[in-house]
């Protein structure tokens, strides 16, 4: 079954099995390399236009939030979680919004 493109969610378009893709982020003055899946690279550049700041700004948000945890998971899982927990929330806002 082929999945229908959504404007809503745009990185429905995306290959959902593609391997990760390396790419380079500046975090604090620091360049690092994450490896994700092209949808969760969507997602995140989705995010990043939503909240109107740069993919570096919130990927460096994203690692000062994990690193504040008891056992801080490692940055690439810290952003996958982060979008899915913020896809979570998106969707359980337009649950209850009917």
């Amino acid at each position: 079954m082929r999945a229908t493109p959504n404007n809503s969610y745009p990185w429905r378009m995306t290959n959902p099995y593609h391997p990760p893709a390396k790419r380079s982020v500046e975090i604090a003055g620091h360049k690092t390399s994450i490896s994700l899946e092209p949808m969760f690279w969507d997602m995140l550049r989705e995010a990043a236009a939503a909240e109107g700041m740069p993919i570096n700004a919130l990927v460096a948000r994203i690692d000062a939030e994990r690193i504040r945890v008891e056992v801080a998971p490692g940055l690439a899982g810290a952003i996958r979680l982060w979008l899915v927990a913020r896809l979570r929330s998106h969707l359980a806002d337009g649950m209850g919004a009917s």
